[in-house]
């Protein structure tokens, strides 16, 4: 199939990512945002088994969604394993329920395929200023974990790994999808599980939020979307640069 648009770094497939993907190459994760199936519009169908079928393209998968989601299609993430997860915590939410707490997060899972020793994991830094530089003591660690080697002391430089829980802000007043992804809650992941140059691959590419930021980062990224609208829309953000665009299959 012939690329909706197509430049030295990104791909974009106009189409259900089913009929591109006997031809996609292997990427070095997956990171999508598929249709949760929780809202009456039209697209926001959960397409059946697809976690399966991205086995074969990638040994990482990061998957948003909500718990709802998560649960009611575990069956489908049966072939991956579980690593972790990171909670995308807004600055505003939205409830339909007076008698429930206001939701103001969503996940993103990590899986993953074969020996953890071969992915590519590197947890993005981030500059504190709660303690001193200099070398730390460790405190020990808790007896729970078990025989868990630790060196005694690290020299701390101003830079911590990434906490789990990553307060973003929402993409209110300028999304052009109704559930589009901030950069900021996306380039996390890509900088854990992309190495410089390598290939991430986006199979509900929505707004195009993960192609945008993989090429901001110097990587490659295949995306797949039905919608001809949000291909437009795709391509009208990643025109901002000296691109090339090719025609509408």
């Amino acid at each position: 199939m012939k690329p909706y648009y197509q430049d030295s770094s990104v791909t974009l497939y106009c189409a259900d990512y089913r009929e591109v993907l006997p031809s996609l190459p292997r990427a070095d994760a997956i990171v999508t945002d598929p249709p949760y199936g929780e809202t009456s519009l039209a697209w926001d169908v959960w397409p059946a088994g697809w976690p399966g079928e991205m086995t074969a393209l990638a040994p990482q998968l990061w998957c948003f969604g909500s718990m709802r989601m998560f649960w009611e299609h575990s069956a489908d993430f049966a072939d991956w394993k579980l690593a972790q997860d990171i909670v995308w915590e807004k600055h505003n939410g939205s409830s339909l329920h007076s008698d429930r707490f206001r939701r103001v997060h969503e996940f993103a899972l990590h899986f993953y395929r074969g020996e953890w020793s071969s992915l590519h994991c590197r947890p993005p830094t981030v500059t504190v200023d709660d303690c001193g530089r200099g070398k730390i003591k460790r405190q020990g660690k808790p007896q729970h974990f078990g025989a868990i080697e630790r060196e005694a002391s690290y020299e701390y430089t101003g830079q911590r790994i990434m906490r789990s829980v990553i307060p973003v802000a929402s993409c209110h007043g300028y999304a052009v999808n109704e559930t589009q992804k901030p950069e900021g809650i996306i380039r996390p992941l890509l900088e854990y599980s992309i190495p410089p140059g390598g290939l991430v691959i986006d199979n509900f590419a929505g707004s195009g939020t993960v192609l945008a930021v993989a090429r901001q980062l110097g990587m490659k990224a295949i995306g797949c979307e039905k919608r001809e609208s949000q291909c437009a829309e795709i391509v009208k953000r990643l025109s901002q640069g000296d691109l090339f665009a090719l025609p509408s299959a």
